[in-house]
């Protein structure tokens, strides 16, 4: 079944673009009170009011510019530099005595978004490039500045240098997360087609190279040469382990055939399947079925790759637990989880030989069975003593909205 992974990423910067938007029209508004407040002061108010008009013109029909990076081209960051600039040299000829007194600039505050925006477009230096030639223009602007001067443009550069590196250091973790995301879907995906090989390939494989040895002559050569891919197909699987040795008799019989196909077409969006369904055609003489008089509906991939985990517990029962072992399969459905167990009477697992197993190329475990259900949300746990048998729990959680549709069901 065909699958594809979507990865949905947020820009962390974009939170930034939509706070120096609102800034810009708040202080857009407040230039323009400072004005209607104290236009008294002013000894020519026309200039103050042509110039409030361009501001308030150009802020609001540049609101899409600073909606993000994209629109914040650098054409529009030296034009939008510009008018910062233009009104703070023009606050003299509209208030003559604003050289000599603590009154603010045409812009006022203003002027720290055209810094601000710098910042998010071009990192730290673009800041301090704007925020520089904004210090000048008010230091010449105050003629003889003095220090609150000093102080307010201070307290700019530092803002929005420091804004700045930190919108750059938030780029490059973004890059880094885009990046992880990456390899972890690769990884994913890799995963999921190893485990498609271990259920099927190998496992012929390793088929054709016993039987090969066993009817001897010419079949014993396909068997050999089986042999020898099985080993290298391992290899690639379990990610570039160095194992070059042959596949022994022992291990050649570790293999079978999956008896039982599960259709593995396209499913619908939204699809669900009775895992009952899936799980039926594996009881035999020897494996019992035990499931709840209830449907166990999954979505289902879900269901699909439930049962695949409980098939590959199976045939480690096969492989490993003699010819004479019994299996039970026990399907649980909690409302909130589904939990599948399959127990046998064989003479379970010795100590450490799962790591061995996965040193050693043979991933059935590892990829077949808790791959399946990591992929899933859930978990694979797995007990084993010695002369006892073994038993592998597999949970599955539901999603909300099916958890609302088999709240009442246990």
């Amino acid at each position: 079944m065909a699958r594809r992974e979507r990865v949905v990423r947020m820009s962390v910067e974009q939170p930034l673009w939509r706070a120096v938007t609102g800034y810009r029209v708040g202080t857009m508004v407040y230039a323009v009170l400072i004005f209607v407040f104290g236009r008294e002061r002013y000894e020519r108010p026309w200039i103050a009011v042509a110039f409030l008009a361009v501001l308030c013109v150009w802020t609001l029909a540049t609101l899409p510019k600073v909606a993000n990076a994209v629109g914040c081209t650098k054409r529009f960051l030296v034009a939008d530099l510009t008018v910062a600039l233009t009104g703070i040299l023009l606050t003299p000829l509209a208030d003559i005595h604003a050289q000599s007194t603590d009154h603010p600039t045409l812009p006022s505050i203003w002027t720290a978004g055209t810094a601000l925006t710098w910042a998010l477009r071009g990192g730290w230096r673009w800041a301090g490039l704007a925020s520089t030639l904004i210090a000048v223009a008010n230091i010449i602007e105050r003629g003889h500045p003095g220090r609150d001067t000093f102080h307010n443009v201070l307290l700019v550069w530092v803002a929005s240098i420091a804004i700045g590196y930190v919108v750059e250091v938030a780029r490059a973790s973004e890059r880094t997360l885009a990046r992880a995301l990456e390899i972890e879907a690769a990884t994913r995906e890799r995963e999921r087609l190893a485990r498609d090989i271990h259920d099927s390939v190998l496992q012929v494989l390793a088929m054709v190279q016993r039987r090969g040895t066993a009817l001897g002559g010419e079949a014993a050569e396909l068997g050999r040469m089986a042999g020898e891919q099985e080993v290298a197909l391992r290899t690639l699987v379990a990610g570039g382990l160095t194992r070059t040795s042959h596949v022994s008799e022992d291990e050649s019989e570790g293999a079978v055939v999956r008896i039982v196909e599960v259709p593995d077409a396209e499913d619908e969006p939204g699809a669900e399947i009775d895992l009952r369904t899936l799980l039926a055609p594996r009881a035999g003489a020897r494996v019992t079925l035990a499931d709840p008089g209830a449907p166990v509906v999954l979505p289902a991939p879900a269901a699909r790759e439930l049962a695949a985990a409980v098939g590959a517990a199976l045939d480690n029962v096969r492989v490993h637990a003699g010819d004479g072992a019994r299996a039970w399969i026990l399907v649980e459905d909690w409302g909130d989880e589904v939990i599948v167990t399959v127990r046998d009477d064989g003479p379970g697992i010795p100590e450490g030989r799962l790591a061995q197993a996965e040193g050693e190329g043979r991933m059935g475990v590892a990829l077949s069975i808790r791959g399946r259900l990591r992929d899933l949300g859930g978990t694979a746990e797995l007990i084993s003593v010695p002369g006892q048998g073994t038993e592998v729990e597999l949970k599955v959680p539901r999603a909300p909205r099916e958890r609302r549709g088999k709240a009442g069901v246990k």
